[in-house]
């Protein structure tokens, strides 16, 4: 039996003086008005969830390292970057596109490499030529080293989502527009047949969709198609925040990769990208809150120098802009749990015991979920040494 005391957030509301009360890997009782002696002390809250990030395991942040750094390499550095960013409090993850991710899933369910839980997306689901196609490669070298299927029709789509299902996908992801990846300006995504088929044959699975949109087209196609998150979501307008609200669509702005210094060349296409972020940090996640949308954390970091896991609280930081920090620790826990569709991010009676322990309080200053605070952190009921006790 494992005793937690003191200040509790429980994933909804603050309980100034308590205790939680695990057993195996289950939360058995979360008592109020009690600490006993034994019990480790500090501030309390379910394990922190990132919604969006890659395990790439890359130095360098571009496509061409992306798909050609040797996947060795990106299985040693993301088992390294996992036991980070458990120390760290984070207790789940979700990978939306690598070549690793599915097995580093396994791997930590089975007690074999220490981090967070992995939802995996396996290979994620491009078009041919898109912002995540390295084009500098010839086609065919690109396919075949890439981290994604590219498919061009619906039935080629279906067949894209069977094999990231056979990879051992626990969740798909799409690109309903490009991004600045290879600093042009935003191409085309999939169209809305294809969304549509992608969504239809993923949910026959039982796996939700999370797409990649920038811009009110990827998103109003991607909502109207019926994904489960918008991952992004730069341009969002009251329009598409509506019908995103009416459908329960959560939003996953991945505010924290958009303050890395990023490099364009062509003049017209860094004005461009500028005007977006600068509205995306400063407008979106407002309209988004406003609108009563579900906002979830997510940082799109993918362990490279200039994103490397383990700073991952960074994304609770930015929004505590917008949010209340009392909201902000919902969306870091219990909401992006109900996003991902799992029974995480509560202090609840039945619920996994996946928490952290703290040496300040969060609810005073978000900047309080550093690693240098985490003391202890507990995954499905087995405790670790927090990155704030040092190594």
């Amino acid at each position: 039996m494992l005793k937690l005391a003191g200040k509790i957030f429980d994933g909804t509301r603050v309980i100034e003086r308590g205790m939680v009360v695990v057993e195996g890997n289950q939360i058995v009782e979360v008592e109020e008005g009690v600490e006993e002696g034994d019990a480790i002390h500090g501030f309390i809250m379910p394990g922190m969830i990132d919604a969006h990030l890659h395990f790439f395991g890359v130095h360098e942040d571009n496509v061409l390292s992306w798909n050609l750094v040797n996947e060795i390499d990106v299985a040693i550095r993301s088992t390294r970057d996992m036991e980070t960013l458990l120390r760290a409090g984070f207790t789940t993850v979700r990978d939306l596109g690598s070549k690793v991710a599915t097995r580093l899933s396994r791997l930590e369910a089975s007690g074999e490499i220490i981090g967070p839980r992995v939802i995996a997306s396996g290979y994620s689901l491009a078009i041919t030529g898109g912002d995540d196609d390295p084009k500098d490669l010839p086609l065919d070298v690109a396919q075949r080293l890439s981290y994604s299927f590219y498919c061009d029709s619906p039935y080629e789509c279906r067949k894209a989502v069977r094999l990231a299902v056979r990879q051992g996908a626990t969740v798909i992801k799409v690109y309903a527009s490009g991004a600045f990846s290879q600093g042009g300006k935003i191409l085309p995504g999939l169209g809305p047949d294809e969304l549509k088929s992608i969504v239809e044959e993923s949910h026959r699975f039982g796996l939700r969709v999370a797409s990649h949109a920038y811009g009110r087209e990827a998103i109003l196609n991607s909502v109207e198609a019926g994904v489960d998150t918008i991952e992004h979501g730069l341009g969002l307008d009251e329009e598409t925040a509506s019908l995103m609200k009416e459908r329960g669509t959560c939003y996953i702005p991945t505010l924290a990769t958009y303050e890395i210094p990023f490099h364009v060349s062509n003049p017209e296409v860094r004005r461009y990208r500028e005007e977006a972020v600068s509205r995306h940090m400063k407008e979106d996640v407002k309209l988004a809150r406003s609108a009563g949308l579900k906002i979830a954390t997510g940082t799109d970091y993918v362990g490279s120098d200039s994103r490397p896991h383990g700073r991952n609280y960074r994304e609770a930081v930015l929004l505590s802009q917008f949010l209340s920090n009392h909201e902000v620790l919902a969306s870091t826990t219990s909401i992006a749990g109900e996003c991902l569709g799992l029974r995480v991010g509560k202090i609840e009676r039945g619920y996994l015991a996946d928490l952290v322990v703290l040496k300040a309080d969060p609810t005073q200053n978000v900047e309080n979920l550093s690693p240098e605070n985490v003391i202890h952190v507990v995954r499905n009921g087995k405790m670790y040494r927090g990155a704030g006790l040092g190594v």
